[in-house]
This record gives structure tokens, C-alpha cells and sequence, in this order.
């Protein structure tokens, strides 16, 4: 075959060749579309999970599969729940909670703040008056409702006045919201519901950032545990116990279970957050004679643990801003997660977590 023969055919066959490869080409991006659209319409049904992957809708605050397979469209609820061990106790809705902080108040008795998003609880307390260190908390959750029975009025004020945060005052503009129950005595008597405290914001239907990180394995630093001790005050002897059998960790006061009121249910947890934080008094005193209430510090970092699972990792906290989650690592640097579940915060001041044998974690 002489070359100028040969060069016609190439010549032919190129433009047959050319449309042979924008058939294929154009059937790649086609079927990409298909499936980007779809996985789009599957995103939008579901949403994303807290840990930004693909699938079915998750708590937000949990990581848990959402109640019938989509987010609540309403905001983060905290409530502030009291501890004192000769009036609040048990307390009402704690295993309703996503997610329970324990936070030192002034002469180092304990109360709560139990933050809602994905569960209801028909009975929520008993509630009691707002602290420095509850807003300080939650500016991570985006646009939350706080909920409380007064306080100071520095506390008072600072909470109305921020744009970010709704308050329920059951003692001024959420009056209606709370029940005075026959069964307990002043101040600890005063309760209320999620759904009642939910309506006082009809309008607001955004629920919340996560605020942890969930999933991932146990680091190989993770060492068995089988109990955290920690000793607040007198009265406040909290000890966890990890109960295998039923994959969560008990919660007990003084050797005695601790039990939801609500449910008769002992009180439980998935994770332990252990946050040991540095704090000053504030200028305003609680009471006549007390010290100025204890503002735990939780913007920057400091020492801590991670339990999940029947097992414990001594971790680093990091918080850089108040409107940023707290993220852990443990002595190598890596990133410490949590399990999918409820999680208790435990913010133990460093002068207590020095003290020899005020904070215990034994195999």
C-alpha cells in the first residue's frame, strides 16, 4: 500500500475515532449525573450525619440515628437542673438528655445543665437559678434556649441581653412554662417540660451543630476502666461504674444508684468527658456571705479523659473560641472521639482534680 493511501485512511478513520470517544465521554458524564443527582436527593432526604458522612439522619448532639429518620427542626434546649443532695435528688429527664454537663457552682455544690435536642422529656427538674458558667457553655450550640428559675441580676441581664441566646426565665418570661410539684419543697420543687419550653420559640427551627466528634477506633493508648471516682464536696461523691452487659457506664451517689425520676430508670451514659478546668470567683456573690460564683474556665486547654467503652484515654481538651466545639487528643496528638450516645461533661476545678484521691479511675 503506497503512503499516500495509507495516509487517506488514517485520515478516514480519525473522525470515526474522534466520534466513538465523545459517545463515551458524553455517557461518563450522564451517568454522573444520574448518580450526583440521586445522592443529592438521598443527602437532602437524610442529611448528612454530625460526622459529615453520607447516610441516614443523625442526632446532631448524639450521633444517633434520628427519631424516624429526620432531625428534629427545632434548637438546642438546656435546662439548668439542681444537684443539692438534700432537696434535688433523683432528678427528672437526665436520660432524656443528649447531653448532661456537671458544673461546679459556688461552695463547690454541683448542678446540671442536661441540653435537649432529639428526645422529650414530660418532666424536666427540678430547675433552678442561672450561673456564669451556663452561657459560657453554650455558645457552641448555635441559637440555643436556656432555661432556669432567675438568679442575680447580673446573670439575669447578661443572659437577656444576648442576641445569640433565648431565655426561659421560669420565674419571669417563661412563668407559664414551669408546675410547682406538691411532692418536693422550695426551690427545689419547680419543673417543667420540653415541649412547653420548645413552644416558646415556634419560630426557630434550626437545630444544632455538632459539638463533639463520634466514630473512629479507641486509641492504642486506651486503658481498661472499670470505675471513675470523682469527690466534688460533701455529698457530691459522684463514682461511675462500667456496666458491660449493658454497654454504658452508672451513675451513683454514696454507694447508692442515682435513678431517673421521670423513668425509675438508673441514670446512664455512653461517653464520660472529664474536663479538668482552671476557674476564678466572680464579682457577685450568690448569697449574703457566700464567695462570687465559680466561673470554670472553658476556652483554651488543660488536662483530661475520655471514657467510652469500658475504657479511658487521658486526653488534652481544646476549645479556641466560645462559640467553638471542644475537641480532644491524646499524648501522641491524635484525635480522641466519642462514641455515638448520650455524654456527661464532668468539669472538675484543677484544685480539686490535685487534691490526692479526689479523682480516681481504677481498672
Amino acid at each position: 500500500m503506497s503512503d499516500n493511501r495509507r495516509h487517506r485512511r488514517l485520515i478516514r478513520a480519525r473522525p470515526r475515532a474522534l466520534r466513538v470517544l465523545l459517545a463515551v465521554v458524553l455517557l461518563v458524564l450522564v451517568v454522573g449525573g444520574i448518580v450526583y443527582l440521586a445522592d443529592g436527593a438521598i443527602s437532602r432526604a437524610t442529611g448528612p450525619s454530625s460526622a459529615g458522612r453520607p447516610g441516614p439522619a443523625r442526632c446532631p448532639l448524639t450521633d444517633e440515628p434520628a427519631p424516624g429518620g429526620k432531625v428534629p427542626d427545632r434548637p438546642a434546649l438546656a435546662i439548668k437542673i439542681g444537684n443539692e443532695p438534700d432537696g434535688a435528688r433523683p432528678q427528672s429527664g437526665l436520660n432524656e438528655a443528649d447531653i448532661v454537663y456537671d458544673t461546679p457552682a459556688e461552695g463547690f455544690i454541683m448542678r446540671y445543665v442536661a441540653v435537649y435536642q432529639c428526645q422529650e422529656a414530660t418532666s424536666v427538674g427540678p430547675v433552678r437559678s442561672v450561673r456564669w458558667v451556663d452561657w459560657h457553655i453554650l455558645q457552641a450550640f448555635g441559637k440555643p434556649i436556656l432555661t432556669f428559675a432567675g438568679g442575680i441580676n447580673p446573670d439575669v441581664d447578661t443572659v437577656e441581653s444576648l442576641s445569640w441566646l433565648k431565655p426561659a426565665d421560669l420565674l419571669g418570661n417563661a412563668y407559664d412554662a414551669g408546675t410547682r410539684i406538691s411532692s418536693r419543697v422550695p426551690p427545689d420543687n419547680l419543673y417543667t417540660s420540653t415541649s412547653a419550653l420548645w413552644a416558646l420559640y415556634p419560630s426557630d427551627r434550626t437545630p444544632p451543630p455538632a459539638v463533639f466528634r463520634y466514630g473512629g477506633p479507641l486509641p492504642s493508648s486506651a486503658t481498661p476502666a472499670a470505675a471513675l471516682a470523682i469527690n466534688f464536696s460533701a455529698g457530691t461523691d459522684v463514682l461511675w461504674k462500667w456496666d458491660a452487659s449493658a454497654r454504658d457506664w452508672m451513675h451513683t451517689y454514696s454507694g447508692e444508684t442515682d435513678v431517673d425520676a421521670l423513668t425509675g430508670k438508673p441514670v446512664t451514659t455512653t461517653n464520660i468527658v472529664v474536663q479538668i478546668v482552671h476557674y476564678s470567683y466572680g464579682p457577685y456573690p450568690e448569697s449574703p456571705g457566700s464567695t462570687g460564683d465559680v466561673e470554670s474556665q472553658t476556652v483554651g486547654s488543660g488536662r483530661g479523659y475520655v471514657l467510652r467503652g469500658g475504657k479511658s484515654i487521658a486526653v488534652t481538651w481544646h476549645r479556641a473560641t466560645l462559640d467553638s466545639p471542644t475537641t480532644f487528643t491524646d499524648s501522641a496528638g491524635k484525635a480522641v472521639t466519642l462514641s455515638p450516645g448520650r455524654t456527661w461533661v464532668e468539669l472538675v476545678l484543677d484544685t480539686i482534680a490535685s487534691s490526692p484521691g479526689a479523682l480516681t479511675i481504677t481498672r
